[in-house]
């Protein structure tokens, strides 16, 4: 049996390093794009995959399904949800600068519809992918390395012809980091990196005079030009955008608001966010102005239309929606890559830096491989042309070799021992000749149809040709100047075919001033039933309808319209609600339940007292919970800005059975489940902050529990009721607080 070997080592240590490793790996191998290509890794892949199965711009549209399987069999091991919605993305034309992928199918859209099931949609890769991204991978242009169990093999980078971290921009969250860059225009981006090339020393701000900033697929306005040079010099910063509002004429002087472009941080579940703070904003009459609202937005593009009354303030509405929703947003801008496999925070000169070295690197690789085949290729051309002029003497060879060796030995080192010749002079010219090995061969391997006068004609001008491209080649890869001007053409044949006009636009724009309505203060009453349903009215309503509004509803509080409603919770919990948050109408309203307006549950925690913020100010509250615990707090220590609070500390496995306002009293009684009152003075309950516990307020049996508060003043007649039987209170023996009280019989 061999020795074991023990080694120590520090436990925090090993957890660092573990810790770093898997950082690391989430950065480089999933998260974050490489600077070369500008895609992660399941990117990369999906579209290397789609390459090798052959699913072309110019082929028939294959199954998602079949893409994603293959892609996660031979390639990313990483789960099929992440190959397909990388996928989907890349088929999005409102996520992308170039969308990647021509995709069959649902693919989702941009009011955050998700795409189809994998098994129902179809994909192939867009003409850009396949000439841009993929067109040079079989000339040698990037390495090549083992996939996870090293049986495939795949591109270490794919050589993008374009930066395409600047194109069609990054979002990723890695391990204590994230990458959030903007999508730019590709004529632009085109422009600044040949910019670059023509002078290194070019300089960020010079370099924006070429791309002006970002270019998002859903248009938009970016309102902070000045800010924007900073951001690209240090790759950070906050682009400030706004969505494009237009207003319409309509028959009796009527006008609508209709948006047309929408900031592109709103895609997705953002639209439908926007319409509801509409929404709100109309129902807590921030604004009278708008009479409709339709969202009549389709694949042509967004179209949000706000039906506004005769008269209204059109511009103050629009700083409204501006100032109060996120039709006025800012985009993160972190331009965070993978440089030479570590993450580094890059300016737009950086960017274009790496992206041009890339490609520099690409093209020699590129050109030594051209040239190689072309050397090639000039070896058998010179061959078969001096083939030509002793065409008589080969054919004399063949006929007289036994086989294929002696024929081949007597081309290339003149070995005519085994041959027979017709003459000694054919002997000696045949031991002259000095044919290569891959001349021979190709010899060898000739038509007889080759013989032809006109296919000489052909070879020599094939010739001349395979010449004119080694001289060409061996230009571009020893002249820097002729490598550029090369890179630079194709560049400028790339904006030709694929450029487009900007869609966002760039300026200064003041910062928006909303004018909000004064709201007249007034005194409502608060109304909220049994089902939790909640609304406001008027007191005049409220006091013709009062029988009925009493008898219906569990809470009835008058408030102000500007105010507050407070509510505390068995949870210890205490929620606010602004009353301009709830409806305000007509008596017989539904209303809303309070859970839609406030962080309360109804699920999870149930009101034990009801307030209005006023009360808060002129007095103390007494908290009882089912434990026995009591304390007093000042209503003070609840006037805050949260919506939520902790409104006091629970002990384990307890809940707050009772609070309310103490008004002057001289007892309070303490009712239990099994039947034990216990009656005390008021003043035998301390003050104590929000955030103690309390002190007991009685002893307990093992299964029982605090069950009803009272509050008692001496001459003022006060029953209670146990097992359907009446307790007179003010009869009850008076005892001290922490003590276990009297038991009344059912």
């Amino acid at each position: 049996m061999k020795d074991t070997q023990i080694i120590r080592t520090e436990y925090s240590e090993v957890m660092k390093k573990s810790y770093i490793d898997y950082a690391m790996s989430v950065i480089v191998a999933r998260a974050i794009p490489d600077v070369r290509d500008g895609l992660k890794p399941v990117q990369r892949r999906t579209l290397y995959d789609m390459h090798e199965l052959g699913i072309r711009f110019d082929k028939p549209y294959r199954k998602c399904a079949r893409i994603v399987g293959d892609t996660m069999g031979k390639y990313h091991p990483h789960g099929d949800s992440s190959i397909y919605e990388s996928l989907v993305v890349m088929a999005q034309e409102f996520k992308k600068g170039i969308t990647l992928v021509d995709g069959h199918g649902n693919f989702g859209s941009i009011e955050g519809d998700g795409a189809a099931a994998m098994r129902y949609t179809e994909a192939r890769l867009a003409r850009v992918s396949q000439e841009i991204f993929l067109s040079d991978l079989d000339k040698d242009v990037v390495d090549f390395v083992p996939n996870f169990d090293e049986t495939e093999k795949e591109p270490e980078v794919l050589p993008v012809r374009l930066p395409n971290l600047l194109v069609n921009g990054a979002e990723g969250i890695a391990v204590g980091m994230a990458t959030s860059i903007p999508t730019h225009n590709l004529g632009e981006v085109v422009d600044a990196v040949i910019a670059y090339m023509k002078n290194e020393n070019i300089t960020d701000r010079k370099l924006l005079s070429y791309l002006k900033g970002p270019d998002f697929p859903t248009g938009g306005i970016v309102v902070n030009e000045d800010e924007l040079l900073q951001i690209y010099e240090t790759g950070s910063g906050k682009v400030k955008i706004r969505g494009k509002v237009e207003v319409e004429e309509l028959k009796g002087g009527k006008k609508q608001l209709v948006v047309t472009e929408i900031p592109y941080t709103m895609i997705g579940a953002g639209i439908g966010k926007f319409l509801n703070d509409v929404g709100n904003l109309i129902d807590s009459k921030k604004t009278t102005d708008i009479v409709d609202i339709s969202n009549q937005s389709s694949k042509d593009g967004i179209r949000i239309v706000f039906e506004l009354k005769r008269g209204a303030d059109v511009q103050n509405l629009k700083n409204m929606l501006y100032k109060k929703t996120r039709l006025e947003d800012t985009f993160g801008v972190n331009m965070l890559a993978v440089v030479d496999k570590r993450p580094e925070v890059l300016s737009l000169k950086q960017i274009i830096e790496h992206h041009v070295d890339f490609q520099f690197d690409v093209a020699t690789r590129k050109y030594n491989t051209l040239l190689a085949k072309e050397k090639d290729r000039k070896e058998i051309q010179e061959g078969l042309i001096k083939a030509y002029d002793v065409i008589d003497l080969i054919i004399e060879i063949l006929r007289g070799s036994k086989d294929l060796k002696d024929a081949k030995a007597c081309m290339t080192a003149g070995v005519t021992e085994n041959i027979t010749f017709k003459s000694s002079i054919s002997k000696k010219m045949a031991a002259m000749l000095r044919f290569t090995d891959r001349q021979a061969g190709a010899i060898l391997d000739m038509r007889l149809a080759k013989l032809i006068g006109l296919e000489l004609e052909v070879l020599l001008e094939e010739h001349e040709n395979t010449l004119k491209n080694i001289a060409l080649y061996e230009d571009i890869l020893n002249n820097y100047d002729s490598m550029a001007k090369v890179i630079i053409g194709e560049l400028k044949e790339l904006k030709k075919t694929y450029a487009r006009p900007r869609r966002t636009a760039i300026e200064n724009a003041e910062e928006v001033v909303f004018e909000e309505t004064k709201i007249e203060e007034q005194e409502v009453v608060f109304l909220m039933d049994r089902f939790g349903y909640s609304k406001v009215v008027d007191v005049g309503t409220y006091e013709r309808n009062k029988e009925a509004a009493d008898k219906e509803n569990k809470y009835v509080i008058y408030c102000m319209n500007i105010g507050k409603i407070c509510f505390f919770t068995n949870t210890g919990k205490m929620h606010q609600v602004k009353v301009l948050d709830l409806p305000f109408g007509k008596f017989r309203d539904k209303g809303v339940p309070i859970d839609n307006v406030s962080n309360y549950s109804s699920s999870e925690e149930k009101i034990v007292y009801m307030c209005d913020e006023n009360q808060l100010r002129i007095g103390k509250f007494l908290f009882v919970t089912e434990g026995g615990m009591i304390k007093q707090v000042s209503g003070t220590e609840f006037l805050v800005a949260k919506r939520t609070i902790a409104a006091t500390k629970l002990n384990a496995k307890d809940q707050l059975k009772y609070v309310g306002i103490l008004t002057p009293i001289d007892h309070v009684v303490l009712q239990t489940k099994e039947g034990y009152f216990l009656k005390f003075p008021a003043e035998q309950v301390s003050e104590k902050k929000k955030g103690a516990v309390g002190i007991r307020g009685i002893k307990l049996g093992a299964k029982d529990f605090v069950d009803k508060v009272y509050l008692t003043k001496e001459g003022q007649e006060t029953k209670g009721r146990y097992k359907g039987k009446e307790v007179s209170l003010n009869r009850l023996k008076l005892g001290n607080r922490d003590t276990q009280g009297v038991k009344q019989r059912g």
